[in-house]
């Protein structure tokens, strides 16, 4: 007997095994500047994990309701309210394991075999697997620089068919750092509803902005479906905790599938989470922002130097995805030999573009700015000999 074909579908992550080379290069006594994980290098705040222990310490240990918390989803309600002028009853908000959680509720709610996913191409490869692991046909259209490297509603029109069920996108987007503006994304909202299709927006990085103040598809849409999480702007990665927001005519499914699939996130996570909505947690998370913001620049201005500046600078998330066709055609090998010849590691474009992915590679700049600035030193000498 063989395994559910579907897995066919599902590509490695190759960023994976090069990890595990560095870790392996690391333990042999190299110093390895990691530029390759999408994982910020910052500690949980302070705040969230005391608010952790207490909990733990208070017995709080037990399944919440399937959707949450009701105290945490009043404050993600709240966090709408203050930050992006978006009104979200808590009632339409599902408290999940992980944004991951979120898109596997979503995946299995809106489509189903025969069904057709427009998404961007490139974009975050979990992303295609789940839609395919739900028997849907992807349809990955290229983007670039003339739309921003974001999947607008131009291309929407332009590629929306009759079996196209749902269009996805992500603002900012992973691997690109790109983030579509609030025109732009009510054109998107538009061009969807047009069409009497779903929209479902990945706003994982959303905070990590640093051009533009950060906006929300829920502040624009209530017919959306909205997918965050606590592990990048707040910092929470290894708590695996997120949230789905839906439309009013979806909870009842979700929270069906919720109690099914996973029961109900981790308990102690969700009190932790609690704190990440106090003023002193956003200081610090604000102040890791400018931080972040700063690495960008150093990053931007080390690779122009080099000739290698992206055409278009991200706006968001912390990556950069830079155009090495100049040296080499393909990504997964000039990764290789980057970390094998000078111990930088950095992600291979083909995780995340099924066109074009051999000419791009990711750049995480999710390490401190005297080690970024010894990557550029190490990439210098590496693509002189290129």
């Amino acid at each position: 007997m063989g395994w559910n074909p579907r897995l066919e579908q599902v590509a490695p992550f190759r960023v994976m095994h090069l990890l595990e080379m560095a870790q392996a290069r690391e333990a042999l006594g190299f110093d390895v500047i990691h530029l390759e994980v999408g994982e910020p290098d910052f500690p949980t705040p302070a705040p969230i994990v005391a608010a952790g222990q207490q909990a733990l310490a208070d017995g709080r240990t037990r399944y919440t309701p399937a959707a949450g918390l009701p105290a945490l989803r009043e404050a993600i309600s709240g966090h709408y309210r203050d930050h992006f002028g978006a009104r979200v009853d808590p009632a339409r908000i599902i408290v999940t394991p992980g944004a991951s959680g979120a898109l596997l509720l979503a995946s299995q709610l809106l489509v189903s075999g025969g069904d057709r996913v427009l998404m961007a191409d490139p974009n975050y490869p979990c992303n295609r697997h789940f839609m395919a692991l739900a028997g849907a046909e992807i349809d990955a259209v290229p983007v670039g620089r003339e739309t921003g490297w974001q999947l607008d509603a131009t291309l929407i029109e332009r590629h929306w068919q009759p079996a196209t069920r749902l269009a996805m996108l992500a603002s900012p987007s992973n691997p690109t750092g790109h983030t579509l503006n609030r025109t732009a994304l009510a054109g998107v909202c538009e061009a969807v509803a047009a069409r009497g299709g779903e929209l479902l927006v990945d706003e994982i990085y959303q905070g990590l902005n640093f051009d533009d103040a950060p906006l929300s598809t829920a502040a624009l849409s209530h017919d959306a479906f909205v997918v965050n999480s606590f592990s990048k702007y707040f910092g929470m990665t290894g708590w695996r905790l997120g949230w789905l927001v839906a439309p009013e005519r979806a909870v009842e499914p979700l929270t069906r599938l919720a109690q099914n699939v996973f029961l109900a996130a981790p308990t102690p996570s969700q009190h932790a989470a609690l704190a990440a909505f106090t003023p002193e947690c956003r200081e610090e998370l604000e102040a890791r922002r400018a931080t972040l913001k700063a690495r960008r620049q150093v990053l931007l201005d080390g690779l122009a130097a080099l000739g290698l500046a992206p055409d278009v600078a991200p706006q968001g998330a912390f990556y950069v995805w830079l155009d090495i066709s100049r040296y080499s055609d393909d990504s997964q090998a000039f990764c290789q030999r980057l970390l094998e010849e000078e111990n930088v590691a950095i992600t291979p474009g083909v995780d995340f573009a099924v066109e074009g992915g051999e000419r791009f590679v990711r750049i995480a700049f999710t390490a401190e700015v005297a080690r970024l600035e010894e990557a550029l030193v190490r990439l210098a000498r590496f693509v002189a000999r290129s």
